[in-house]
């Protein structure tokens, strides 16, 4: 059997392989998906990835297939690791975090201004795959930047050091790496100037490093043996595909909650009253991680920041035995009393995960009386809400779950007047669209339509 496109999801426990035909067409459609467990332990990643493969010939009733194009997404491997070191914390380093957001990645590491030994000890400790180093809007200060790249590049860790700060350092920087081990990319400065982010064209360098390199990764360094396109981490799949569909749908946003995290991607304008009171400048594409909001890894901390009442309420269990009852939760809920719990542990995931993600109205008060101002991510413009991941995509409630968060948001976020449409990511396809996108744009907007579900 032939396809035109397969597209794999290397998640850090499970491999998702998924097969499109009719590329090219006006019905391109998804024909079959593929499971298996990741095998990154294992020293090959390709094991876990043709499992997922015969998987998947399984579910199409074949022995012979094979494909026109292979891409994939990828966050086996501890993902995209990224520091990021900058010069004032709410300007350059902030410009330079959100790039790496963006782009897919998992910051270990902020620093701001010159860097200590304590700073570079934590640095080598990490061994991220990206360092990032800003720092000095352009023609503004130069030192911060050069100072700490010389330091860096003393480590000699042989690890790739994106710049992305003044552009008068340019000359100086690339001396700095000449002989240095780490491979250097010079990109356009992310705080060009006071109030001006510029971050699409680091984004754009960070996922290119992280194909060039993701496959010297532990259990990574085959995988050009079976994908023959693009590799991206899969946070940035799920933005590419978040920033594709805002040009066809509007302001949207979108949730992923998982077993470990809970991502929160927004593509918005926001709305030009709010433009007129912001305090800072906001990147056209967000993305915010919340590390320790996860429905299955992170459980017994979402448990904590749960309201007990509403969780006995829902669940019937009563107080003093709700912890052991999500103690003994397993990863894939077993029956119906467990799925309500995982409902309720998502809830508080998107509850917390929006509150944090969304700006907020502050009281300013000056010689002029108070003045209410906005700080962070103006989210009054939204048109649209995606639901994916397994806690929203495969319970069966997650719009209800994303309605009821966002009716009940809180009064003094930036978040819309009215309830968002709710669309719910059915097949956990968003990843792969995303990765779908890059090459394939025009199929990629004909299978959102069919697989993301309208829910209002």
């Amino acid at each position: 059997m032939y396809v035109d496109v397969l597209t794999a999801e290397i998640g850090s426990t499970t491999t998702v392989v998924n097969a499109f035909i009719g590329m090219g067409s006006s019905k391109p459609r998804l024909t079959g998906q593929g499971f298996a467990p990741t095998s990154v332990e294992e020293g090959d990643v390709t094991v876990g990835l043709n499992g997922a493969i015969d998987n998947l010939k399984k579910s199409l009733k074949t022995e012979d297939l094979s494909w026109g194009r292979f891409l994939a997404s990828s966050s086996a491997a501890g993902g995209l690791r990224m520091t990021v070191h900058g010069l004032v914390y709410d300007m350059t380093v902030r410009a330079a975090k959100e790039a790496a957001l963006g782009a897919g990645a998992n910051i270990h590491q902020i620093t701001a201004g010159r860097m200590r030994r304590t700073d570079l000890k934590t640095l080598v400790s990490i061994k991220p795959n990206i360092i990032m180093i800003a720092g000095g809007v352009d023609y503004g200060e130069r030192d911060t930047a050069l100072d700490n790249a010389e330091r860096i590049a003393e480590l000699d860790l042989k690890i790739p050091v994106i710049y992305a700060g003044n552009i008068q350092n340019h000359q100086e920087i690339e001396e700095i790496f000449r002989h240095s081990g780490s491979q250097l990319y010079i990109v356009d400065n992310v705080y060009p100037a006071i109030d001006r982010l510029e971050v699409l064209p680091a984004r754009k360098v960070i996922q290119q490093v992280f194909e060039e390199h993701i496959v010297h990764a532990p259990g990574m360094e085959k995988i050009r043996h079976l994908v023959d396109g693009h590799v991206i981490p899969t946070p940035g799949a799920v933005m590419e595909a978040t920033r594709f569909l805002k040009n066809k749908l509007g302001d949207l946003m979108t949730f992923d909650v998982g077993g470990a995290t809970t991502d929160v991607h927004s593509v918005t304008d926001g709305s030009e009253e709010i433009n007129r009171i912001q305090i800072y400048p906001e990147p056209d594409a967000k993305r915010t991680v919340e590390g320790d909001l996860g429905v299955y890894v992170n459980r017994m901390n979402v448990f904590e920041l749960s309201d007990k009442k509403r969780l006995t309420d829902k669940t019937g269990i009563e107080e003093e035995k709700l912890e052991e009852a999500i103690r003994a939760l397993k990863a894939i809920p077993e029956n119906e009393h467990n799925r309500i719990i995982v409902q309720e542990l998502a809830y508080t995931a998107l509850k917390i995960g929006l509150h944090r993600h969304a700006g907020k109205y502050r009281d300013s008060f000056a010689s002029g009386g108070k003045k209410t101002v906005a700080m962070g991510r103006d989210l009054t413009a939204l048109k649209y809400i995606i639901g994916t991941g397994g806690a929203l995509t495969r319970l069966g409630v997650g719009a209800e779950l994303i309605a009821e968060v966002f009716l009940n948001g809180n009064k003094y976020d930036l978040l819309p007047p009215a309830l968002p449409k709710v669309l719910i990511d059915t097949t956990y396809i968003m990843a792969s669209l995303g990765v779908l996108s890059s090459e394939f744009p025009e199929d990629a907007a004909l299978l959102f339509e069919d697989y993301l579900e309208d829910r209002n």
